[in-house]
C-alpha cells in the first residue's frame, strides 16, 4: 500500500512530499526514484512498484515541491513549459540535498535511479550523495553540465540512440568522463522510451535497461554484503 511521507531536506529542511511504496515480501534493499520533469507522475508510480516488486523499499520524492507543488502534468507541450520552469528555479545542491533526506529515511543498502531530468539527478547523487551503493541514470540530457564532478559511486548509464535531444556526441563526452568502469548502454529507441504512453515508448529497450538495472542494483549490494 503506498502512502506519502514528508522528508525533511539536508539543504534547507524543507518538508518534500514523497511518494513511498514498501518491498513486496522482505525487503532486500532501498531506491530513490527520481522523476522527469513532469512531476511524480503515474509513469514514476509504475517505475516505482517495478522495484518494490523486485523487493525494494522505494520512494520517489516531488523534487519541485517548492516552486511547483503537486506538479503532475502531461508530456506535451505545456508540460514541457512547465517542468522546464521548474527545473530551472531548482538548484542542483537543492536536489542533492533532497536526495540525501530520501536515502536517509530508507536505511542502506540504498540504490538510485532516475529519468530524464532524474537521469542527471542520479548522476549529482551518485557525486555528492552520501550512502548510495550504486545508480541507474536513463537519458539524462543534463549530465553533460556535470562532467566536472564525477560519481563516487557505481553509476550505470541507459541513452536512446535515436534521441533527438542527446546527440551522440554528448553521450561520447559523457563516456569519456565518467569512470572507466561505467557501463553506458544505447538503444534503439529515442528520448522517454521508458514512458509508457510516449510516442517514444520502447518497451523492448524498457525492459531490457530496467533488467539491467536490477542486475546491476543486485551486483552492489552483494558485493556490499561481502558476498
Amino acid at each position: 500500500m503506498s502512502e506519502t511521507l514528508l522528508l525533511h531536506s539536508k539543504h534547507d529542511g524543507f518538508a518534500v512530499p514523497a511518494h513511498h511504496l514498501p518491498a513486496r515480501g522482505k525487503a532486500i534493499g532501498a531506491v530513490v526514484v527520481i522523476q522527469e520533469i513532469f512531476g511524480v507522475t503515474a509513469h514514476i508510480k509504475d517505475i516505482a512498484a517495478i522495484f518494490a516488486e523486485a523487493g525494494y523499499d522505494v520512494l520517489a520524492p516531488a523534487m519541485f515541491e517548492r516552486v511547483a507543488p503537486g506538479l503532475d502534468v502531461a508530456a506535451d507541450a505545456a508540460g514541457v513549459t512547465a517542468g522546464r520552469a521548474a527545473f530551472m528555479a531548482t538548484p542542483w545542491p537543492q536536489v542533492v540535498g533532497d536526495i540525501q533526506a530520501a536515502i536517509d529515511a530508507l536505511g542502506g543498502p540504498c540504490f538510485v535511479t532516475g529519468f530524464c531530468w532524474g537521469g542527471a539527478a542520479s548522476w549529482a547523487a551518485a557525486a555528492h550523495c552520501s550512502g548510495v551503493r550504486a545508480a541507474s541514470g536513463f537519458y539524462g540530457r543534463l549530465i553533460t553540465d556535470m562532467l566536472d564532478q564525477p560519481p563516487r559511486a557505481p553509476i550505470m548509464l541507459h541513452y536512446g540512440a535515436e534521441d533527438a535531444s542527446i546527440p551522440l556526441t554528448d553521450v561520447e563526452r559523457v563516456r569519456a568522463a565518467a569512470p572507466a568502469d561505467t557501463p553506458i548502454y544505447l538503444y534503439q529507441a529515442g528520448h522517454g522510451f521508458c514512458r509508457r504512453g510516449s510516442h517514444d515508448f520502447n518497451a523492448p529497450a524498457c525492459e531490457l535497461a530496467l533488467q539491467r538495472t536490477l542486475d546491476w542494483f543486485a551486483r552492489w549490494r552483494a558485493k556490499g554484503d561481502g558476498e
